[in-house]
């Protein structure tokens, strides 16, 4: 199967349901599962995401279930699951994980109707074997898993879960905590971004396209994203039913050291750059976030000056856009808004985007140019740029 640039299919929708006839024979996906994260201190970080984020508590693994290895506590909000793993053993492969790239996404996992089928078919088509199916059994039933490496150190698993009823999956229990703060309104992942080399993002572009069955759906070349100093190229792949999109992104040629360079350099190689959450109240959202800690990045305040003119009329008050910091977007579907985190650890890595659509199928390309120059400013403080 040949990688498919849906940019210039006029409706949206009917290039979806094309990629889908294409790609749900041999691979259909019904969503993330969940996504862990390896990280130095497993306890205080899903403190800080039920804090900052909104997250609730809602299963742990660990010396308490028999666990020796590792630690993980899962967090929730609404159809957002995030696992915090941290080791015991200093000379584990999640230890030296850690010190290689920092805190930073191990595990994007899928959900499946059949994991073995979906391992099967993608280690056919080329895929990498990390873990061949495996089945994992309690009381409540069983949930079978396998694995397949994608960029870097990143992998996918294949999750199947319909012969399962208990809280996460065999091997964790509830985790109870009196300490649960209200929702902060995010709903689901939206799509997720991984940084790659110069020269590779045509690649693992193609093993989306081969080895998964997704589709490209719009390409950014560094006319569209670049400012007067850096620029970078990207590939928006999705698979069938549009609700897993990964755009993969590589650096361009520029007079100073891009976002993606940054991060390749202190991430130590490819690894995912940002999770983008969506919400039905970003107002809402990033006021909650903000009153939380959570930085964002600032957006030079004549971005608004002409921003209406651009995207035409909203529901949104824009004086309240402009205060707290979010973008907005226009595509011929309707209109997104959008901002982005500074990152969330203390390497320049590793960030959220938290997006609301209102109609709209793409990723903000009228805001690339604001959005860089923030970035940009960022990196001068830090020296990086």
């Amino acid at each position: 199967m040949e990688t498919k640039d849906l940019k210039n299919v006029g409706n949206f929708q009917y290039g979806i349901e094309k990629i889908f006839d294409e790609a749900a024979d041999f691979l259909p996906i019904n969503g993330t599962d969940f996504v862990e994260l390896y990280v130095g201190n497993a306890k205080q970080a899903a403190h800080y995401y039920k804090t900052a984020f909104g997250f609730q508590s809602l299963a742990y693994s660990g010396l308490e279930t028999g666990q020796k290895e590792f630690c993980s506590y899962v967090v929730v909000q609404d159809k957002i699951r995030l696992v915090l793993t941290s080791p015991y053993n200093a000379d584990s492969e999640i230890a030296h994980h850690i010190r290689r790239h920092g805190d930073g996404v191990k595990v994007i996992a899928l959900w499946v109707e059949d994991a073995t089928k979906a391992y099967e078919e993608t280690i056919k088509r080329g895929a990498e074997a990390i873990a061949e199916p495996q089945v994992f059994q309690d009381e409540y039933g069983q949930v079978i898993k396998a694995s397949i490496k994608t960029y870097g150190d990143t992998i996918h698993t294949f999750v199947e879960r319909k012969n399962y009823t208990g809280v996460f999956m065999p091997g964790f229990m509830p985790w109870e905590s009196e300490y649960n703060p209200p929702s902060k309104g995010l709903k689901y992942i939206d799509h997720m971004v991984g940084n790659v080399e110069l020269g590779q993002m045509n690649k693992w572009a193609e093993f989306y396209a081969k080895v998964m069955g997704f589709a490209n759906l719009v390409t950014f070349d560094d006319k569209d994203i670049s400012t007067q100093y850096t620029a970078l190229m990207s590939k928006v792949m999705t698979n069938g039913n549009g609700r897993i999109k990964f755009p993969i992104n590589e650096p361009a040629q520029g007079l100073k050291k891009s976002q993606i360079e940054e991060y390749l350099d202190f991430y130590g190689g490819p690894g995912c750059q940002h999770i983008a959450v969506a919400t039905d109240d970003i107002v809402f959202t990033v006021s909650e976030m903000r009153k939380a800690g959570v930085e964002f990045l600032h957006v030079p305040g004549t971005y608004y000056d002409t921003v209406g003119n651009r995207v035409g009329q909203i529901a949104e008050d824009m004086a309240t856009l402009k205060k707290l910091g979010i973008m907005v977007d226009r595509d011929e579907e309707g209109y997104l808004l959008q901002i982005f985190t500074k990152p969330v650890e203390d390497r320049p890595t590793m960030f959220f985007e938290i997006i609301q659509r209102k109609g709209a199928k793409s990723f903000g390309k009228g805001n690339f140019q604001a959005l860089f120059e923030s970035i940009e400013a960022e990196q001068a403080k830090r020296g990086t740029l």
